[in-house]
């Protein structure tokens, strides 16, 4: 089973870039984010022309998540719980082929310190606890998508160039490696432990020419899916694709 996720920045802008991309590599479950595109805009007949159901949770101008099976979906729920006035999109739930799959879009945070850094704060708490809570249910959970987090080093160029930034700063890592010790496993880390693998490169300074990125859209995996992880990584070259996104789509398989 192939599993990707996608941050599109912008579905219907990049819709040819997403149906082109999904031709190519015909992944079995897909996660989007920034889909910046209101519900009822969601591009679903060119979405099922390509072969894939889809559960979305959209928002005009701003953030909006889905995520496509070529298989049967249902849709478990849409935002994060926690907080009945967070109004943005950032979350949804579905149950894909007996897996629970946790598509987000994690605030960016900055400026730091500030309101949207305390956002950003909170935002990671609610996530722990729906994160902790679904593994007490014991089944097969995957957690995917734009973290908007560097976990180390290793995961952005120029790392002292980041220290204050809200990607980066000590208080953001720390609620990554908090969620990682429930017992997630970060599957692209675990698959190149050592590795410099970025996921995103910014549209400015020719970052991708220069190969100057970030490691922030992730997989992470409940106990249940850690032994099946084969595979993975990150289409690079769709990056350099005209009009395309900021991020590349990333992928990981599991033997199922």
């Amino acid at each position: 089973m192939k599993i990707a996720t996608y941050n599109v920045n912008g579905i219907n802008g990049r819709l040819p870039v997403l149906l082109q991309w999904l031709q190519e590599t015909k992944p079995d479950i897909v996660c989007l984010q920034e889909l910046k595109a209101p519900q009822e805009k969601f591009p679903l007949n060119a979405i099922t022309a390509a072969g894939y159901n889809a559960v979305w949770h959209g928002q005009k101008q701003w953030n909006g998540v889905a995520i496509l099976a070529k298989g049967e979906i249902e849709e478990i729920g849409r935002g994060l719980p926690g907080d009945e006035e967070d109004l943005q999109s950032r979350y949804i739930e579905a149950m894909v082929d007996g897996i629970v799959v946790g598509c987000l879009y994690l605030p960016n945070g900055n400026p730091a310190p500030g309101l949207k850094f305390d956002y950003k704060l909170k935002w990671f708490k609610r996530l722990g606890k729906r994160a902790a809570k679904l593994l007490d249910f014991n089944i097969p959970v995957i957690l995917v998508g734009d973290f908007n987090v560097m976990p180390t080093e290793l995961d952005v160029y120029k790392p002292e160039r980041w220290v204050d930034d809200a990607l980066f700063r000590p208080e953001v890592r720390t609620a990554f490696q908090k969620l990682l010790a429930q017992g997630w496993t970060d599957a692209i880390r675990t698959l190149y432990p050592d590795e410099v693998i970025y996921t995103f490169w910014d549209y400015f300074r020719n970052a991708f020419g220069r190969n100057a990125g970030l490691r922030i859209d992730h997989f992470l995996l409940s106990p249940q899916l850690k032994d099946k992880l084969i595979a993975g990584g990150v289409d690079k070259e769709v990056r350099g694709w005209e009009k395309t996104s900021d991020h590349a789509p990333v992928w990981i398989e599991l033997e199922m």
